[in-house]
């Protein structure tokens, strides 16, 4: 088995520009060749400010984005010529908002089954197991549209485990949400986690997650990769070449590797329609 088919994610001198206007127009090289691996089972942050490439990495790796053979390979399969073996092993939770207002929660979670191509006659256990996993079984016949902010984060979060995914690609989880529902959120993708071995790849803003939940944390800016490690290596390199920073935090890493600072903030829970705009503002800037 080579290296690649023994890795979750491998990138290699991954790029992709974005085309603005025809013939000679304007163009932005959001991902300008950048090398990554995540390994099976860990739980991966990309980091960065907004604009850094980040979600135009995660939609290469998700087969969102068409990029040449050899780039991009989940569990050795190489995305661009097996898009749909990559799609299978996958579960994806975007920053825009996936699920649907005019349905209960389990009607929500059952589409997904669906769209995934589970098993009909396993269907209805595994939706049963995945609102199960995310404690929205008591809420599952009530229309989306009644739940709340961290609510409609875990329903979609149901909508992604639902096909039993090797790799979980997190876009921004825990975006809009206050910190008692960002808890709840990580509660979650860390029990499915150690119950099922799954590998977790996720973009963040908050550094406090990204240092208490990932194994290993890769900085991003301007599409490129700047500094790369586990929470604990990427702070002592820090000491190392500062030496007015005794004890940096994640932020202080950032600063240091980066030179932009994180866009900060934390809006209330609110309910689906404030979800709604959040993610849609969260969107265009990022």
């Amino acid at each position: 088995m080579t290296p690649a088919e023994d890795d979750a994610v491998v990138c290699r001198a991954l790029e992709y520009t974005f085309h603005h206007g025809r013939g000679k127009g304007r163009s932005t090289r959001a991902v300008d060749g950048i090398d990554l691996t995540v390994h099976t089972g860990e739980v991966f942050g990309l980091l960065g400010p907004n604009g850094a490439g980040k979600t135009t990495t995660i939609r290469a790796i998700t087969t969102l984005l068409p990029v040449p053979g050899g780039m991009v390979r989940v569990f050795g399969h190489d995305a661009a010529r097996r898009r749909m073996e990559v799609r299978r092993l996958l579960g994806y939770v975007p920053q825009q908002l996936s699920a649907e207002a005019g349905l209960t929660g389990r009607e929500n979670v059952a589409l997904f089954a669906r769209v995934f191509d589970v098993p009909r006659s396993e269907r209805a256990e595994r939706v049963a197991q995945a609102l199960a996993a995310v404690d929205l079984t008591e809420a599952a016949d009530r229309m989306a549209a009644t739940y709340s902010g961290g609510m409609v984060r875990r329903l979609e979060l149901a909508q992604a485990l639902v096909s039993a995914p090797r790799l979980l690609v997190l876009d921004e989880p825990t975006i809009g949400l206050d910190p008692i529902a960002r808890t709840g959120v990580w509660e979650r993708v860390d029990a499915v986690r150690r119950a099922t071995g799954m590998t977790v790849l996720v973009t963040t803003h908050y550094m406090d997650e990204a240092d208490r939940h990932c194994d290993r944390i890769a900085l991003m800016d301007r599409g490129r990769i700047r500094a790369l490690g586990t929470p604990a290596e990427l702070k002592a390199q820090v000491r190392e070449q500062d030496p007015h920073q005794t004890d940096p935090s994640l932020d202080d890493v950032f600063r240091h590797f980066a030179g932009r600072d994180l866009a900060r903030g934390e809006a209330s829970e609110g309910d689906f329609s404030d979800v709604r705009r959040t993610r849609r503002t969260a969107n265009r800037v990022g």
